[in-house]
């Protein structure tokens, strides 16, 4: 019985022996493959909502899509309102976000009016970035990306200043009314003509091209010796534009828009279109991304990220095509 123990326990200590040399032995420089866990790497999603479809909210998604195809760690989902003022839709695209659970969203405000449903957003632990718009009133927000619009402004009264003959009659298309950001533009514009120019008409436009073009019909029609018009957006400029033809007053307004849209650029090299203050849609598609990305990462940004601005004339327009 004793001879079988012995047997047995040199038999499992010789296949013992025998498993170790059959195991290949691991150098220094070698590490075993990862497992996929289903864990690892895990991919945020962030809710890109933008107000309307134009240009310059194209120009913004692409620049996004184009930022999500180089991020592995992020994916990119989109919405967007039907009007410059159409709050509903953009609190139903806030709700939607909410409801796919992403981790993040970027928008372009409507008016402070969307902000108690971003709030509810952000108390879902939902990281929220403005883009292009402020609402200066609500403090969820983990940043700011847009353009200095006041300075923008400032820029075009002060070439407004320069290019116009003291006590010129000048009509202001405002956008929004109530839109901080929009309002800025109007704000800095004044400030930057100081008084060279008489104001003859302020007239609110919703950013519409529609309203763009009766309100240069009501403009030109009140105000025959009219020197020039100042836009705070892109799309009632074209639409103004359009009005002045039709009056046949092409090439006698000096006419300064606000985005250096597409068609505003191509206006602006036709000779129909004087100026404009170019943003920079694309740093702000691609910047409020990175921003919402960073903020559902935890991690620190800056409050306010300026975008840019430039001055947009004849001399420079094909720069901006």
């Amino acid at each position: 019985m004793k001879i079988k123990k012995h047997v047995l326990a040199a038999a499992a200590a010789s296949l013992a022996l025998l498993l170790a040399a059959c195991t290949p032995e691991a150098t220094p420089t070698e590490s075993p493959d990862p497992v996929d866990t289903g864990t690892a790497d895990e991919v945020l999603t962030i809710g890109l909502i933008t107000k309307f479809p134009v240009d310059f909210f194209d120009i913004m998604q692409d620049a996004a899509r184009e930022w999500d195809e180089n991020e592995p760690g992020a994916k990119v989902i989109f919405a967007q309102g039907a009007s410059g003022t159409d709050d509903e839709g953009v609190i139903a695209a806030i709700q939607s976000m909410v409801a796919q659970g992403v981790d993040a969203i970027a928008i372009t405000p409507t008016s402070p009016n969307v902000a108690a449903e971003l709030q509810k957003a952000v108390d879902a632990g939902i990281a929220v970035v403005l883009i292009d718009n402020d609402i200066p009133d609500w403090d969820g927000k983990s940043a700011l990306v847009a353009t200095d619009n006041y300075a923008g402004g400032v820029l075009a009264g002060e070439w407004l200043r320069e290019n116009l003959p003291e006590g010129a009659k000048i009509a202001v298309m405002a956008g929004v009314l109530g839109n901080p950001s929009l309002d800025a533009r109007v704000d800095g514009m004044i400030e930057g003509l100081d008084g060279w120019a008489e104001i003859v008409a302020n007239i609110a436009t919703d950013c519409d091209q529609t309203k763009g073009l009766n309100a240069g019909q009501d403009i030109l029609t009140a105000n025959p010796e009219l020197d020039a018009i100042y836009a705070a957006c892109g799309p009632p400029l074209i639409g103004a534009l359009e009005a002045i033809t039709a009056a046949g007053r092409d090439g006698q307004l000096i006419t300064v828009g606000f985005d250096a849209s597409p068609d505003e650029v191509a206006a602006i090299i036709a000779g129909r279109q004087t100026a404009s203050i170019a943003q920079f849609p694309a740093n702000m598609g691609s910047l409020g991304v990175q921003a919402a990305f960073d903020a559902a990462r935890g991690m620190s940004i800056e409050a306010n990220i300026d975008t840019g601005t430039a001055l947009v004339t004849k001399d420079n327009a094909a720069d901006f095509q």
